[in-house]
C-alpha cells in the first residue's frame, strides 16, 4: 500500500502486559496475543487513537487499504477498537499466512499478488466478525486458503522426516486427515506426491553441489528423507531420467 495513512491496521500484541487505547470513541484493553482493528487515517485528524502500555511495546501490524477493506466488508467500522481474543482461529491463521508470506520470496506476479490480498482481506474480515453475506462468502475462502498454505508449510519444513504423514501434519495443525488430504487434492498434487517431489528435488540439489561430493549416493537419500536407497534410485530415474550417479 502507498498511503498507510488511508488504511486499516490489525494490531496484534506481542508483549506480555496489556495495551490499551481508544478509538471511535470506544477504549481497549488487548492483552498478550489479543489484537484490536484502527484506522490510521481517523488517528491524523485528531488524537482519537491513543495506545499505552510498558516502557517497550511490540506489535505485530498488519496494513490493509481502506478501499479493499470496505469493498469487501461495508460495515466493517463496526469493529473498530474491538478486542479480539488470542484464541481467535481466524487471527492465528492470518499470523501463519502473514509469516509464510515474509519469509519467503517477495512476491512478484500480479495474480499472486491479488490472491494473496484477497486471502488477508478475508481473513480480517473473519478475524473481527464482521458480519454480512461478504463475510459469510469469504471465510470459507479466506480459512481454506490460509490452512492450504499452513499445510504446504508444514510439509516443505518436515518432508525430509521419515516419518511424515497427512495424520501428523493434519494434527499439528488441528485438522483432520481428511480435510488434508482435500485440500492438496484441490492442487492436483497429493500428499504423498508432494512429499516424494520435495524429496527427489533435495536429493537432486545435494548430489549437485560440491561439497556433497564426498557423501555416497545412499546417504543423501537418506538425508532426504528416503529410507529404501532402491525405491530412491528409481524414483530418481523416473522423474529426471538419469540414475543419481549421472547427477554428480
Amino acid at each position: 500500500m502507498d498511503n498507510n495513512d488511508d488504511g486499516y491496521l490489525l494490531l496484534i500484541n506481542n508483549t506480555d502486559t496489556v495495551l490499551s487505547g481508544a478509538q471511535a470513541g470506544r477504549e481497549y484493553g488487548v492483552g498478550p496475543g489479543e489484537a484490536v482493528l484502527v484506522t490510521a487515517s481517523e488517528a491524523l485528524k485528531s488524537e482519537a487513537l491513543r495506545m499505552a502500555g510498558a516502557d517497550w511495546n511490540v506489535w505485530t501490524t498488519v496494513v490493509v487499504p481502506r478501499a479493499a477493506l470496505i469493498q469487501t466488508f461495508p460495515q466493517i467500522d463496526d469493529r473498530l477498537a474491538l478486542k479480539i481474543g488470542a484464541d481467535n482461529e481466524a487471527l492465528d491463521l492470518l499470523k501463519r499466512y502473514c509469516q509464510l508470506l515474509e519469509t519467503g520470496r517477495p512476491l512478484v506476479s500480479p495474480d499472486l499478488i491479488s490472491h494473496a490480498t484477497e486471502t488477508i482481506v478475508d481473513l480480517i474480515g473473519l478475524v473481527t466478525g464482521a458480519k454480512g453475506e461478504a463475510a459469510e462468502l469469504a471465510g470459507p475462502r479466506g480459512l481454506r486458503a490460509a490452512r492450504l498454505q499452513a499445510v504446504l508449510a508444514k510439509i516443505a519444513d518436515n518432508f525430509a522426516s521419515p516419518g511424515i504423514s497427512a495424520q501428523g501434519v493434519a494434527k499439528e495443525l488441528g485438522l483432520s486427515a481428511r480435510y488434508v488430504q482435500d485440500l492438496l487434492q484441490e492442487t492436483g498434487i497429493s500428499f504423498s506426491e508432494r512429499v516424494l517431489e520435495l524429496r527427489l528435488q533435495s536429493a537432486h540439489r545435494m548430489l549437485s553441489q560440491r561439497n556433497s561430493v564426498e557423501m555416497r549416493v545412499g546417504e543423501i537419500a537418506m538425508t532426504s528423507g528416503f529410507s529404501d536407497v532402491s525405491y530412491f534410485n528409481r524414483c530418481f530415474r523416473r522423474r529426471f531420467g538419469y540414475t543419481p550417479t549421472g547427477a554428480r
